[in-house]
Parts: structure tokens; sequence; C-alpha cells
């Protein structure tokens, strides 16, 4: 065997056993200070988006900077931190598989030194960096959609519970207590918040930012103007949960009118020229038979 796959594949335990070790080893930080607020009675510090407890990984300070750790740090709160993850794990995966990938794609290349693997190698590098963003991102748009998709019903369940006598934060805990998903566990942590001494404005556009839900954002601002101004809840519930399930469906009938184009793509590349072989190729055949003699 020779001496460059002994190190391809070193290289590759080695990697992978660290990138595990990263990905399973979160949450007793996490935990440990979560705990000792609570047990202090204090709100963990939040400016644009709760912070998460930071671990000992200096591997992936060598391309921490304030405005990347800010970016990844909205990204995980949308994604709904998977995992467990923190921002220092997130970086560190990040450069450990960028640097993995591009050893094993320069003993590829040494291999065989061509300009299509050497092109082949550096795509591959540069797709491992941003892996981890593109699956964050995605996970943020699944949450989104969960969030628009079951905010009108439960919109609906705690204007119900305001009109039969419960108070505001008192029908979020029921409905959210009974409700399941994305919604129903954001707004527990939303009511948490407000209980360890955060304020309610502070609290509510948490929430939105989040979950990254623009319906969710304009129905906490309403819902923090309403108390400024003394407007009773039910009366807003009522009108914000009519003007959501109408989006709702003016969304569906948005996706349901861009199936045509959308199937168009699909249908010209792959589906008609199967039918051109099918239809033409006999009679292309038989014209050559009988005109050109070719077959």
């Amino acid at each position: 065997m020779p001496t460059t796959l002994y190190i391809a594949m070193s290289s590759l335990a080695l990697g992978l056993g660290t990138i595990g070790w990263l990905l399973f080893s979160s949450a007793d930080p996490v935990r440990r200070n979560t705990l000792v607020n609570l047990a202090r009675g204090n709100a963990s510090p939040i400016g644009d988006v709760p912070r998460r407890a930071q671990g000992h990984l200096p591997v992936g300070r060598l391309i921490d900077s304030p405005v990347r750790r800010g970016r990844l740090e909205t990204l995980l709160a949308k994604a709904g931190f998977p995992g467990g993850w923190s921002v220092d794990q997130l970086l560190s995966i990040k450069v450990l598989g960028t640097v993995l990938v591009g050893i094993l794609m320069t003993f590829m290349w040494t291999s065989n030194p061509t300009m299509p693997v050497f092109l082949f190698g550096a795509a591959m590098t540069v797709g491992v960096f941003f892996l981890p963003d593109l699956l964050l991102y995605n996970t943020a748009i699944k949450r989104r959609q969960q969030v628009d998709l079951t905010l009108p019903d439960t919109l609906d369940q705690m204007s119900i519970a305001v009109q039969a006598g419960l108070g505001f934060d008192s029908a979020m805990l029921r409905v959210a207590r009974n409700g399941k998903g994305v919604l129903a566990q954001e707004l527990i942590r939303t009511l948490q918040d407000v209980q360890v001494g955060q304020t309610r404005r502070n609290a509510y556009e948490d929430l939105a930012k989040r979950t990254g839900s623009i319906p969710l954002r304009r129905f906490v601002r309403t819902v923090i103007q309403a108390e400024s101004y003394g407007i009773p809840l039910a009366d807003v519930l009522n009108a914000q949960a009519d003007e959501m399930r109408l989006l709702r469906r003016q969304n569906a009938e948005r996706k349901a009118m861009e199936i045509p184009v959308k199937v168009v793509f699909p249908l010209i590349l792959c589906i008609l020229p199967v039918i051109f072989i099918v239809v033409l190729g006999p009679a292309i055949i038989t014209i050559m038979e009988n005109v050109f003699g070719v077959l």
C-alpha cells in the first residue's frame, strides 16, 4: 500500500474522530451556565440573539471574527441550535473539515496532477467549508415555514383563551403546552425569559428574531403597540388571526400558480427528448433505410 494512502487514511480517521468529539461534547457548558443563571434568578444577557456558552475549542479561533461570530449566532438561533451546537464548535468543524478535505484532495491531485482533479479538489474544499452554513440555513427555513403554517391556528386558540377570561401570558402558556412543534417551543421559551427577569418587549422581540418569521414579527409589533395604547388584546388576536389565515391562503395560491412554470424545465429537458426518440426514432430509421440505405 502506498505511503500517501496510509497518510490519507490516518488523516481521515483523525479528522473524523475530532469532528465527532466536537459534535457530541457540547451540552454540558450550556446546561451548567443555564442552571447557574436560574439559581441566581438572573436572565442571561441577550443582545440581538441569545448567546450560547462557549467551549474551549481553540481550533475555531483561526477563522473567528466578531462579524462571522455574530452571523453564525444568528443562524444558529434561527435554526434552533440543532444538537446543542455552539459557535465555537461550528467554527472548529468548519476548520477541521476544510483542512481534512484539503489534505485528501491534495493527495488525490498528487497522484493525478491534472486540471480537472485540481478544480474538483478546490470545489470540494470550498464546499465543505460552507456546508454547515448551508445546512443551518436550510434548517432555519424549515423552522420558519413551520411557524408560518401554525401561527394562525395558534392565534385562534389564544383568542379563545383570552375571551374566556385568561390573561395574555396565561393564554400563551396554555396554547404552548397543548401545542407541538417549533412555535410552541418558542412560546414556552419566551415565557421563561419573562419569568427570569427579561422585559416583555425584549422577550417578544427575541421571539421574532429567533424564528425569522415575518408574520410573527408583525404580530409581535402589534401586541407591543396594543399593550402600549391599552387596546384589548382579544380584538387584536382576532384581527391578526384573520390576517394570518388570509396570508396563508394567498401563499398556497401563489405556490399553486408557480407549479406550471417549475414543470416547464423538467418537461423540456427530461420528458420531451424521450418522447421524440420514441415517436420519431422508428420513422428516422425507416427513412435512412429506404432513402440512404444506411441500415
